[in-house]
């Protein structure tokens, strides 16, 4: 599993990881888009709305919400793509905030995890004892 939901190595760019993202999980998608920008500023938010698996309102609404916080900045830049173009800058509370999700994702995780594990070892057990009372039939 990769650091968190930003790229490459990180659970949205992985198949599925969208998924929590999409589903209601906007803690991860605010992480996810803090990470995002945190390695590529200049990102639209068409962008981050196509990688991440969210609507274009979603990922306005969350970049908004971040930006009304203090967490991020814009600033405005030319480049060749475009006329005029924006970079979403974290600011040093963005970055703690960043450090503080990812945190707290990565705890909530390995909490799911461990609670998977004893599910699988749980229906192992009980295939174990069905099968040694019931063998299968050749």
């Amino acid at each position: 599993m990769g650091n968190g939901p930003s790229g490459a190595g990180h659970p949205a760019s992985e198949p599925g990881a969208a998924a929590w993202i999409a589903h209601g999980d906007i803690e991860a998608a605010r992480l996810a888009i803090l990470q995002r920008l945190s390695a590529n500023p200049d990102m639209s938010q068409r962008e981050i709305s196509e990688q991440l698996g969210l609507s274009l309102g979603k990922t306005h609404y969350v970049l908004h919400a971040l930006l009304d916080k203090g967490l991020l900045k814009i600033r405005n830049f030319k480049n060749s793509r475009r006329k005029s173009s924006y970079a979403y800058v974290l600011t040093p509370s963005g970055l703690a905030e960043k450090v503080h999700l990812t945190r707290r994702f990565l705890a909530r995780k390995e909490a799911e995890f461990e609670a998977l594990q004893q599910v699988v070892s749980d229906l192992r057990e009980e295939l174990n004892r069905l099968d040694k009372n019931h063998p299968p039939h050749e």
